[in-house]
């Protein structure tokens, strides 16, 4: 009969503790009115409860704090500590200790120990502590190995490990939306919600554009000289609440004058989001980069560089047209102007332009007055490609509105 040898006991003890903020102490008050059968005593109870604020007993949450009970929820973003510590348990002394912590996630092992060398012994009573720190880049399931090797007074060499397995969850959903200005402007809009179920303290939420734009926040009102934000002077962010933030991004002037590097699909930049929760745990996240569809606008694009808001019933006013060559070829342009039944342009149609190389650009001053009052658009403007004899037409270029020279002298 065969008999399996008993399971050596090692002579090294391994804990690992996570390391997290306390949280505050709450309780549930108990009270009642004087003329009930308790009277008092209840209120007196509480009154004598060390855990309770003085004055404000019939508060939750208390002056105390509690640790951590259990291993809790770790967030995409925030930053994992751990303690881990060796004990000698045994009444030997051990030699070359080696204490070794991976993290094992869903694409890639990672060594999170701060020193790869070996303690040369370890008394018995003694211990060896270290405190490992990692920020959490991936959402899913983590492992954390801890192994430990040493050397007993036999001289006979001992190995162990343990695993310790948590889940990272995702604390926010961020969804994204693109607008498109009639000129070279983009709008984005950042809809954020916390899907935690703690309250976040919204610490920055920011774009940073790529090489090719400027940036403007439009998350803030000026009053009095002082920026004052549009979500209160209260940043938090309550559980399963989202909170809009809109950007405007417009093409650095070097670029803009290139038609052709703003066409296809371009890259906008990434929203970087920092936050803090209980006690002030910091979490940062940073978006992939954010990329749109550019508007196409075929081989010839014509935008509007000034136009007035509102002008006198026929007199005439003045607009700036900006025509820009998107192909990759030489045009010989020619503009016509052609008349609707509100807005009559002013001046020669059919004049020559001349030729426009690949991603130029020309600024045209014209001249149109309206017959009609209200709101009228402005359209009628025609270019000929005199080499390909290929036509563009431009019609509700842009809206003016018309109002009487009495209207205007009133104003």
């Amino acid at each position: 009969m065969e008999v399996n040898p008993p399971k050596q006991e090692h002579l090294l003890a391994l804990k690992v503790m996570r390391l997290t903020k306390p949280t505050l102490f709450t309780n549930i008050p108990v009270t009642c009115e004087e003329k009930d059968l308790p009277g008092e005593l209840f209120n007196q109870l509480m009154r004598d409860d060390p855990s309770t604020v003085n004055g404000a007993e019939i508060l939750m949450l208390g002056e105390m704090l509690t640790l951590p009970q259990n291993f809790g929820n770790i967030f995409l973003g925030e930053t994992f500590s751990s303690y881990i510590s060796v004990h000698n348990d045994s009444s030997q002394v051990v030699k070359d200790i080696l204490v070794k912590a991976d993290l094992q996630t869903s694409s890639q092992r990672l060594n999170l120990s701060a020193s790869s060398a070996a303690v040369a012994e370890l008394k018995p009573d003694c211990c060896i502590d270290d405190v490992i720190h990692h920020e959490v880049k991936e959402i899913g399931t983590h492992i954390l190995v801890c192994a430990v090797s040493y050397t007993t007074q036999n001289g006979e060499k001992m190995y162990f490990r343990k695993f310790f397995k948590f889940q990272v969850l995702k604390p926010l959903d961020v969804k994204t939306k693109f607008y498109n200005a009639e000129t070279d402007e983009v709008f984005l809009e950042a809809q954020i919600q916390n899907i935690t179920n703690s309250p976040m303290f919204m610490e920055k939420v920011s774009l940073e554009p790529s090489i090719m734009y400027n940036v403007a926040e439009l998350n803030s009102v000026n009053q009095a000289g002082e920026s004052i934000s549009t979500f209160g002077s209260r940043a938090y962010l309550q559980p399963m609440d989202t909170r809009q933030y809109l950007y405007c991004l417009k093409p650095k002037k070097e670029f803009a004058e290139k038609a052709g590097i703003i066409k296809g699909v371009t890259v906008i930049g990434k929203l970087d989001i920092v936050w803090k929760t209980n006690l002030g745990e910091r979490g940062r996240l940073q978006t992939s980069q954010l990329q749109r569809m550019a508007p196409g606008y075929g081989d010839v694009r014509l935008s509007l560089e000034a136009i007035p808001d509102t002008v006198t019933l026929e007199e005439p006013f003045h607009i700036t047209c900006k025509i820009t060559n998107c192909s990759e070829r030489t045009m010989d342009l020619v503009l016509e102007m052609c008349n609707t039944n509100s807005v009559h342009w002013c001046g020669i149609s059919g004049r020559q332009l001349g030729k426009l190389h690949p991603s130029s650009s020309l600024c045209l001053a014209l001249t149109l007055l309206s017959s009609v009052q209200g709101l009228q658009s402005v359209s009628g403007l025609r270019l000929t490609d005199t080499f390909l004899k290929r036509t563009y037409e431009y019609d509700d270029i842009a809206q003016v509105c018309v109002v009487s020279s009495a209207v205007k002298m009133e104003n």
